[in-house]
């Protein structure tokens, strides 16, 4: 299956470019353009990988914000295919003990019912 490339740049946007943003802002909302440059000062192998994990928690609190306007805006649905799975082979014992098992499911929520009625 063909992805949207527009899916995939707002997936990646959203996953990648939004944590890195946020810490990079953080970062310079606390020290100035000097705590940003610290990021990239050597002592670190993945620096970007280091400021994506710092700025995830916000990232994460800003797409369930976007959720809660629309969902799918904040969290992208991801794309899936579904394939219907033949059901010729199944063993007629399987469908039958499911069918007992169901029915006694059945009758327990039934003594639930009757427990939790108030008494007259």
């Amino acid at each position: 299956m063909a992805t949207d490339p527009f899916d995939a740049l707002r997936l990646t946007l959203m996953q990648d470019v939004l944590p890195v943003g946020l810490a990079v802002v953080e970062r310079a909302r606390k020290g100035g353009a000097r705590e940003v440059m610290a990021a990239f000062d050597g002592q670190e192998a993945d620096p970007l990988g280091s400021l994506r994990q710092e700025g995830e928690p916000a990232a994460s609190q800003l797409r369930q914000g976007l959720d809660r306007v629309s969902p799918g805006l904040g969290n992208p649905v991801m794309k899936v295919e579904v394939h219907d799975v033949a059901t010729e082979m199944a063993d007629p014992q399987d469908a039958l003990e499911l069918q007992e098992g169901l029915a006694r499911i059945a009758a327990r929520l039934e003594q639930l019912e009757q427990r939790l009625e108030p008494s007259a």
